[in-house]
């Protein structure tokens, strides 16, 4: 559970306690605390039962995302992804930078960068996963956390990402103590890619934030690493 959710429920259930402590004195009736507490149970119950849990998500990043900060950290985080990737040679569908851009597009989840996983769906069902293609996408999935090091010095996202590596890992019935070294090794590979290519990622960062096209993205990377090629000397 992010920081987000957590000062969230912090929060409600604060409230909740104040109002059940103080309403005699303000005259308020303990049936409206109640009904309160059952409405909000409802309603959770209804978005995880009915819209898995879509409106939760959203409620959460639309509070994140008065943090200046969280801001900054997604969109550093999922562009560390983009690269990586594109560095990689893996097709990039698409990307959002909050739950609601990802409602929009008819994603689910709170966002981030879409890649074409057809070749690794297809080795999946055949059980002829090949080891280079694990490590480019293990690499790819660890790009986010390894962009926030890079950047602040750790990383508070990447939860999910840590649960696809490990998703992966299980369908291919391998050890858990193993995954926990390939997710350092590709956490590792990703961010010396994104050393190498610091500029790249700067400039990357930027036209994300403007929301430029995934088109427009991969060719401000491909000219970043022309301009840093020897040749270019």
């Amino acid at each position: 559970m992010n920081q987000s959710a957590l000062n969230l429920i912090a929060v409600t259930v604060f409230a909740f306690t104040m109002l059940s402590l103080l309403g005699p004195v303000i005259h308020v009736s303990p049936l409206v605390t109640a009904i309160a507490a059952g409405g909000l149970l409802g309603a959770a119950t209804l978005d995880t039962l009915s819209w898995q849990g879509r409106g939760g998500t959203l409620l959460l990043d639309w509070v994140a995302g008065f943090s200046p900060e969280h801001r900054a950290r997604v969109l550093r985080h999922e562009a560390g992804h983009f690269l990586v990737a594109h560095h990689l040679d893996i097709p990039i569908t698409g990307y959002t930078l909050s739950a609601w851009e990802a409602l929009r597009q008819g994603q689910s989840g709170a966002g981030g960068v879409s890649f074409d996983t057809t070749q690794l769906d297809a080795e999946l069902l055949q059980g002829k996963l090949s080891a280079q293609q694990i490590d480019r996408y293990c690499t790819v999935w660890m790009a986010g956390i390894a962009a926030e090091t890079l950047v602040y010095g750790n990383a508070e996202g990447g939860g999910n990402d840590r649960q696809t590596l490990y998703a992966l890992w299980n369908a291919l019935r391998r050890s858990p103590a193993e995954a926990v070294l390939k997710e350092r090794w590709a956490t590792l590979q990703a961010k010396t890619i994104l050393e190498a290519n610091r500029a790249a990622y700067d400039r990357l960062v930027a036209a994300m934030e403007r929301r430029d096209s995934v088109e427009a993205c991969r060719a401000i990377l491909d000219s970043s690493l022309d301009a840093s090629s020897p040749s270019a000397a």
